[in-house]
């Protein structure tokens, strides 16, 4: 009786689903052994497998792109833990609730002596006060967590939370995967049996699923319903509204494909470069944000190798904020072109770090006599502008004299690269005729 008290309610994880439930929902997997996919964590001897099967698990964080195996794997536990099992939806669950949840746990522990294993769907939703209030219980073992996100928890799940549990990764599922899961389908007697697929249209699913199983399965059954007995590569693509780009702004994907656009563009690869930008505009990303890295780009890894470079993105940038998209990927694909094959040379931003460490070092340094402003009346009675050199007196027009502060030496900050532009920029200096 006292047991009964502090038993969680029903999850809807091993069960088998109603008839009508979608075809997803039907084959969800039961047992470690119908998981399609992740064998770095699944297979044979594999951490997640050893931890589940043994009853062993600590409280760990999912993290993976939807469709992964994220759920299934919790619902796994629920099915084979001998903890308790209590589920929470990030999306719907407040802090009273995790508080309620934590509190039965500590009763169960305290009457039954039976754990808890707690799963949070969408953890990246929770906030970081809902996140505070998990972490004593996960500290002191009251729950074991299982947190379960599409988006990166290092960005998105708190540090001292994220500490004390462990992360696995989830990839997205391989081609024979996608095709594994539909040959199951249509063998599965709670599947669509009667149902056949051509070779071509396997392919055109594991195609349009892009890792994602639950689209694969949903795309099959809204095929099968529309085509009737045999789903064709044309059946699939009626199945299908458009390309799907898996692409979350506050998620990893924004951050790799950020990462892989600029540096496509910083190591010289016009086709990459306009590869990411295109794909990133039509997943959604700001165009404006894509401008403003061509724009910092243009000065940090071109630079005085081409100093064109700079007013090519910010034109680019200036396109944008007039005529708009879709007018302006002309533009931002054009400055993106062209900062792909431009010469490289980072030595602006050599020189505003070594800059920032002269400062740091030298402090409020005076500046040299001769550089002081001599204007006024007075000026030259305390030796400002005394000996200052003028440098279109010298035929070379310019002229050798102290400019910076005592404790730096020239070459200390700026060292020109020697690609493009800038071999040539400074060469005119070591003429003696200046020409």
């Amino acid at each position: 009786m006292t047991g009964n008290l502090f038993d969680p309610p029903a999850t809807p994880g091993p069960a088998a689903a109603p008839r009508g439930a979608p075809l997803a929902a039907r084959l969800r997997p039961r047992t470690l052994d119908d998981v399609v996919g992740q064998q770095h964590l699944l297979g044979p001897g594999a951490p997640l497998r050893t931890a589940v099967a043994d009853d062993t698990l600590r409280s760990v964080i999912l993290w993976g792109p939807p469709g992964t195996g994220k759920t299934t794997l919790s619902h796994v536990v629920a099915a084979t833990t001998s903890a308790a099992f209590v589920e929470l939806s990030a999306v719907t669950a407040g802090v009273k609730d995790v508080r309620s949840a934590i509190e039965a746990a500590r009763a169960r522990r305290a009457t039954v002596d039976r754990p808890t294993v707690l799963f949070i769907d969408e953890i990246h939703r929770f906030n970081k006060a809902q996140q505070d209030a998990l972490l004593p219980a996960v500290e002191d073992g009251s729950v074991t967590l299982i947190g379960a996100t599409t988006e990166n928890p290092s960005f998105e799940v708190n540090a001292p939370l994220l500490s004390r549990s462990l992360l696995y990764r989830l990839d997205p599922l391989r081609d024979e995967d996608i095709a594994t899961l539909i040959r199951r389908a249509l063998d599965d007697p709670s599947g669509l049996p009667g149902v056949s697929v051509t070779d071509d249209a396997v392919d055109a699913l594991a195609s349009a699923a892009d890792g994602d199983a639950r689209v694969a399965l949903t795309t099959l059954e809204s095929a099968a319903s529309a085509a009737g007995g045999q789903v064709t590569v044309a059946a699939v693509q009626q199945a299908l509204a458009g390309p799907r780009l898996r692409y979350d702004k506050a998620a990893d994907q924004h951050y790799d494909q950020v990462s892989a656009f600029i540096k496509s563009m910083k190591g010289s690869d016009p086709d990459a470069a306009v590869y990411w930008l295109v794909r990133m505009l039509t997943a959604g990303e700001d165009p404006r944000f894509l401008a403003r890295r061509m724009v910092i780009l243009a000065s940090e890894d071109v630079g005085l190798a081409d100093p064109q470079a700079l007013g090519v993105a910010v034109a680019a940038f200036a396109a944008l904020e007039r005529v708009g998209l879709p007018e302006a990927r002309f533009a931002l694909a054009q400055a993106a072109l062209y900062l792909a094959q431009a010469p490289k040379s980072n030595s602006v931003l050599r020189a505003l770090a070594a800059a920032d460490d002269a400062v740091a070092r030298t402090g409020n340094a005076m500046v040299p006599p001769h550089l002081r402003d001599a204007h006024y009346k007075g000026a030259a009675r305390l030796g400002h502008g005394v000996g200052y050199r003028y440098p279109h007196d010298d035929p070379r027009g310019w002229t050798e004299q102290q400019y910076l502060p005592e404790g730096l030496r020239p070459g200390e900050i700026y060292q020109p690269g020697n690609h493009g532009d800038e071999a040539r920029l400074g060469a005119w200096r070591t003429r003696d005729d200046g020409r």
